[in-house]
């Protein structure tokens, strides 16, 4: 059960990254309210104190986040962006989560 918290954990984090860059993407490159950038930054607020709760290392967090990163952001360009994943993005998904899982919860002394 662990590890379906943390995987949880990871994916609202990336959630709340995701929608802090997505944000702001919107205000320079589609001409919206610059106003956008107040929510991202609460966002991004969000998204470095979500890390914070993770019981391990920053070091080894980080570097497994950005497996699940690489899945959300897939999932993100298919519900948000309407593109359909190739498979050689869902492979790729599925090979950083890979990583993810064995940065996480390999066994430790």
């Amino acid at each position: 059960m662990p590890e379906i918290k943390t995987f949880a954990l990871f994916v609202i984090t990336a959630l709340a990254e995701i929608v802090g860059c997505y944000l702001p993407y919107l205000w320079l490159r589609e001409g919206k309210s610059v106003w956008l950038l107040v929510p991202a930054a609460l966002s991004l607020a969000l998204f470095a104190w979500l890390l914070s709760l993770h019981p391990t290392a920053a070091g080894r967090v980080y570097a497994a986040y950005g497996g699940v990163y690489i899945f959300m952001a897939i999932f993100w360009l298919w519900v948000v962006d309407g593109i359909r994943p190739t498979a050689w993005d869902l492979l790729g998904s599925g090979v950083a989560l890979l990583g993810m899982a064995i940065i996480m919860f390999a066994p430790r002394a």
